[in-house]
């Protein structure tokens, strides 16, 4: 067995670098945990609506694509800029649904940014930024510090799972982010504000669920997408809660199929970018 095929089953089994990417975490959650309640102040997404509204394609499929080329080419400089702004801000003077909508847009913007500045590529995960051996055995930028905001330096996993997932405790948080992969819910054509989110995050969950890429049924076994098995936990940690939670945005004919199934035969991902160009 190569070095690589071990790691990845050490890896897989959680016995890989868990305590001190945990307690990375944590710092992280610790730095973020502080909301203004009753704040009245608003982060400006405008520049972010505008470039979603230009460079993102809904699909008669059902999925949302991103026009990278004509990203890179005439729309990176303002996602930049955008992105600069949003270091600027003091997030502690946000309400809690203003947080959350900043650190998801904060996410999504980075994560195309990073991926314009590698364009093309077949796969976000063909992107390594560095970010230590979990990194380079798995591939992706996630890892890498690649933001400072309130003078912490951050990765977009620090953002994900040391903010999101921990300091918010949504499962919706999942349908906010996007890795620019096929298999992953979509980028919406709107930013996030606070006014929104809530709205916002049950239409994402919705969308996800009733897409084949998050359920199919096929006689009468279910294969859902690895995002419910990867944070089982966060879906009521066993395929009970996975089901539960798909039954709650499922509609139509998913929603009476689900009703009788009480296991989750596969899990599967598409990590192919989400590129218009295909």
């Amino acid at each position: 067995m190569t070095l690589k095929r071990l790691f990845r089953r050490w890896l897989s089994a959680g016995l890989v670098l868990v305590a001190p990417m945990a307690m990375a975490h944590a710092d992280v959650a610790a730095d973020f945990s502080k909301f203004a309640g009753g704040s009245k102040q608003t982060v400006d997404h405008s520049a972010w609506n505008k470039l979603l509204q230009t460079y993102v394609v809904p699909g008669t499929d059902g999925l949302n694509r991103v026009r990278y080329a004509a990203f890179k080419a005439q729309g990176q400089p303002a996602l930049k800029a955008y992105i600069g702004t949003l270091e600027k801000v003091d997030v502690a003077a946000l309400d809690k649904s203003e947080q959350f909508a900043f650190w998801a847009n904060l996410y999504n913007a980075k994560t195309i940014d990073i991926v314009l500045d590698k364009y093309p590529v077949k796969s976000i995960k063909d992107i390594n930024l560095g970010g230590g051996v979990v990194a380079a055995i798995t591939g992706g930028p996630w890892k890498a510090d690649v933001l400072s905001v309130g003078g912490k330096a951050l990765s977009l996993d620090s953002i994900e799972h040391g903010i999101l997932r921990t300091v918010f405790k949504d499962p919706r948080v999942h349908y906010s982010v996007n890795c620019a992969s096929v298999g992953c819910p979509n980028l919406g054509v709107e930013a996030f504000t606070g006014a929104n989110l809530e709205a916002k995050l049950d239409a994402a969950a919705k969308a996800y669920v009733n897409h084949p890429r998050g359920f199919k049924v096929e006689k009468g076994a279910v294969k859902a997408s690895s995002i419910y098995n990867w944070f089982k936990g966060d879906f009521g940690g066993s395929p009970a809660g996975v089901l539960a939670h798909a039954r709650k945005y499922a509609d139509g004919t998913l929603k009476q199929e689900l009703e009788s199934i009480t296991a989750i035969a596969a899990f599967d991902y598409d990590w192919n970018l989400n590129d218009a160009v295909k």
